[in-house]
């Protein structure tokens, strides 16, 4: 048996890192088999050594995380312990896994919008750093909604003058034709999620004069074709579901001062059978270029109910041992 000392000096970071009720000390507990007990200011973890180590590099960091941020949620825990069981063999505190920029800042917003995984905090970083990004993840790992937070942040600071957010108007298993209503409304539903996230940061009459004036846009990918966008933060979403040839069209839209994001879930392609994904394209085709970024998040950075990373990991294990080349190794993306 090993045993291991956690000193604790900041009341305030001590309460949010207990969670409710102890809630995450012991969600930690139960995760790694080790008792944990606080007296006189201090934790005591005892347990075996491999576990009392990592546990202690958990604590540590997600205590930083606490300072840094004003509070933890049982999301930061649940994915700092999927970080560490993704990669034990390095066990890395989470103070050591999670660097500035933490936060979007969107000043509307009641809570802050913050980095809750060490890929979201990747994203991020590559999107405030590059001109061009490609993001890959499952659904819920946050590719669209950190997208349009920084989005509106570069609007509100004034580094872009306008924002465009896209999608591509495929068909999940039903027809577009049989949704009632005008194109307008047919092509809504399809439009609806970016128009969320949006909602979400800005007041609804503040959305609704700037899409008016076209600060803000909302269109179908069909929409892109032959126009120049200067000075704009510019999210393809769904990218998946777009052909090879309709990928070049929308990245060819890039003008001088923009920004481009562009994001989708390779494992829910709705193109026709045969119909090569744009997003898988240009990910082999654009590796390397100066200036592009690739981010690939993963069921780890998943920050829906805790049930989702459960699905999400079922279905991943399920394409594996169907799939030839991820069984081989191969990673059909690389």
């Amino acid at each position: 048996m090993s045993e291991a000392n956690i000193h604790l000096n900041d009341q305030a970071a001590v309460l949010s890192l207990f969670g409710p009720q102890d809630q995450y000390l012991k969600l930690i507990r139960n995760h790694f088999g080790v008792v944990i007990t606080h007296r006189d200011g201090k934790l005591k973890i005892v347990g075996e050594e491999e576990a009392v180590r990592r546990v202690t590099n958990l604590l540590e960091g997600l205590l930083i995380q606490a300072k840094q941020r004003g509070e933890l949620t049982r999301q930061d825990v649940e994915s700092a312990l999927g970080n560490i069981a993704q990669a034990p063999e390095k066990s890395p505190g989470v103070a050591a896994t999670l660097q500035p920029p933490l936060e979007v800042n969107v000043p509307q917003m009641q809570r802050k919008i913050k980095a809750r995984t060490q890929g979201q905090a990747d994203y991020i970083q590559a999107i405030r750093a590059h001109d061009l990004v490609f993001c890959r993840g499952p659904a819920g790992c946050g590719k669209t909604y950190l997208a349009v937070a920084l989005a509106v942040e570069a609007l509100k600071s004034r580094a872009v003058g306008k924002i465009v957010l896209v999608r591509p108007a495929v068909e999940a298993g039903e027809s577009l034709g049989f949704l009632p209503g005008d194109l307008q409304a047919k092509l809504n539903p399809y439009l609806r999620p970016l128009l969320d996230g949006l909602n979400e940061m800005l007041d609804y009459d503040q959305v609704k004069y700037l899409m008016e004036h076209d600060v803000i846009e909302v269109i179908p990918l069909a929409y892109m074709r032959g126009r120049t966008l200067n000075g704009a933060f510019v999210i393809l979403d769904e990218a998946q579901n777009t052909t090879s040839a309709q990928m070049k069209m929308f990245l060819t839209r890039m003008g001088e001062g923009s920004k481009m994001v562009v994001s989708g879930d390779i494992t829910q392609v709705d193109l026709p059978s045969g119909v090569t994904s744009g997003l898988r394209d240009a990910w082999q085709r654009l590796r390397g270029l100066r200036r592009v970024s690739f981010v690939t998040l993963n069921a780890t950075d998943i920050v829906r109910h805790p049930l989702v990373q459960l699905i999400v990991g079922r279905y991943e294990a399920a394409s594996e041992s169907l799939n030839p080349l991820e069984d081989s190794g191969v990673d059909p993306l690389d």
